[in-house]
């Protein structure tokens, strides 16, 4: 019994010594591993060490190579600049060295002058300078006073312009008669048409009876033939008698009464602009003028809008405001007789003006509207602007697009064909052409001589209403700088 308990006892503390071995081994393991953990993350803390500072020594090793390379660029820069330096040394001690050769030269030009001769020395000097300060003002003054000009004359056109409201141009080689009834175009006709083909002889308007009812027209390219007929056809409805003898009996009327008509829309279009004090012929031949049409532009009502501009423009420039109404009035006047008198209507109107007792100034401005002649006062240019803007404002006259741009396109052409031109444009409706030439290749009597070919060329080889003014342009330009 004593014995087993003995046994027993050691059995148990063999198996304690046993355990406690385990445990001290297990312990002793953990131990090792973690001391195995803690190394390694030594050796990896480490190495990474190891590395960064080898990145830094390469970095460093980058920046001492870029500094150094710096330091030699800055090195080179700098001997740069003190070679510049030493050259601009070396020119501002030759400058000195010139200037004060030349002061003493000057000095000593000086002192042999006299006093009289330092006095006119430093007058010329003086004189020379004040003279150079003038020519800068001038010049600031002239460009002053060209660009307020500008400004002013397109105030003064504008308005005179905004205030004139006229009707756009219309133009017609038909009259339209109104007939009571239907049955009245057999009357017109006549028996086998003796009736009409009298009408026809005796005023030269053809009758035009077609299927528009109550409707005959009377088609004509003489507007003043086209007035009597239509006052004949009227009067010859209102009587209610048509045969060949009424017709030449009212004729006869027709022809008197418009006589009268005309006299009236003289005198009518003199009183509508305020012109007074005109000759009793003058009258006679501006009403001739109600009928006529320029490029579809009625002429006196193209005179009457032209008397309006000139008379405000006149007032805004403070000029005599009558005398460039009444010019503007009758400028175009000689139009009522070009067909009967050779000549431009421009001549012809200051001739007629002339004979019956207009003014020189007057004349003039009459005679010089298409520079045909030298303008002797403002007023006559006021007119030959009045004219300008009554014809070429949008809407004042009138002309078949096709036949208009063939004609524009074929005036350029004949300019443009010309030796030594550069360009060729047609201004003012076609009125005009302006021709750029080479200043290299055209001198100034050439440019006489070719605006003198290209005028003869258009004569020629085109035809066209009115006149076409040539202008030849020649420039020569220089430039320099000063800095």
């Amino acid at each position: 019994m004593g014995e087993s308990l003995v046994i027993t006892a050691l059995l148990l503390a063999c198996l304690i010594a046993l355990l406690l071995i385990l445990v001290a081994r297990r312990d002793a393991n953990e131990v090792r591993r973690r001391s195995a953990e803690e190394a390694a993350e030594v050796r990896q803390e480490a190495q990474k060490q190891r590395s960064d500072a080898e990145q830094r020594s390469a970095q460093v090793a980058k920046l001492q190579e870029r500094f150094e390379a710096d330091q030699e660029a800055a090195r080179e820069r700098l001997a740069v600049k003190a070679a510049d330096l030493s050259q601009r040394r070396a020119e501002l001690e030759t400058e000195r060295l010139e200037f004060e050769n030349r002061l003493r030269a000057e000095l000593a030009r000086i002192g042999e002058f006299s006093v009289s001769q330092a006095r006119e020395e430093l007058s010329d000097r003086i004189q020379a300078e004040i003279e150079h300060e003038n020519r800068a003002l001038i010049r600031q003054a002239e460009q002053a006073a060209k660009a307020e000009a500008e400004h002013r004359a397109t105030r003064i056109l504008t308005t005179a312009m905004q205030r004139l409201a006229v009707p756009t141009s219309a133009q017609s080689i038909v009259t339209l008669v109104q007939l009571p009834s239907e049955e009245m175009k057999g009357r017109i006709i006549g028996k086998e048409g003796r009736n009409i083909r009298t009408f026809e002889t005796i005023t030269g308007v053809n009758v035009v009876i077609d299927e528009t009812p109550t409707t005959v027209l009377l088609s004509c390219f003489d507007p003043e033939r086209r007035e009597i007929a239509r006052d004949m056809l009227e009067a010859l409805i209102a009587d209610g008698r048509i045969h060949p003898e009424r017709i030449e009996s009212v004729f006869h009327e027709a022809s008197a009464r418009a006589e009268q008509r005309t006299h009236e829309a003289g005198q009518r279009a003199a009183d509508e602009v305020g012109v007074s004090g005109l000759a009793p012929e003058l009258i006679q031949t501006l009403g001739r003028l109600r009928l006529r049409t320029s490029f579809g532009q009625n002429v006196l009502a193209h005179m009457v809008e032209s008397a309006y501009l000139a008379a405000l423009i006149a007032a805004d420039l403070n000029l005599d405001v009558e005398l460039a109404r009444r010019a503007a009035f009758l400028h175009d006047i000689g139009k009522a007789l070009s067909h009967e008198i050779e000549g431009t209507h421009a001549l012809i109107g200051a001739d007629l003006a002339r004979r019956h007792g207009e003014s020189h100034a007057v004349v003039n401005a009459i005679a010089a509207h298409h520079d045909e002649v030298p303008a002797e006062t403002l007023e006559a240019v006021v007119v030959q602007i009045a004219d300008a803007i009554s014809a070429a404002r949008p809407g004042a006259r009138r002309e078949e697009l096709d036949q208009y741009v063939e004609r524009v396109a074929r005036i350029e052409k004949i300019a443009e064909d010309s030796p030594g031109v550069a360009r060729a444009f047609a201004m003012n409706a076609g009125r005009e052409v302006r021709v750029a030439v080479e200043p290299e290749q055209v001198d100034d009597e050439a440019a006489v001589e070719l605006a003198r070919t290209i005028a003869k060329r258009i004569q020629t080889e085109m035809t066209y209403p009115g006149q076409v003014q040539v202008v030849v342009i020649r420039e020569t330009r220089a430039t320099a700088t000063a800095s």
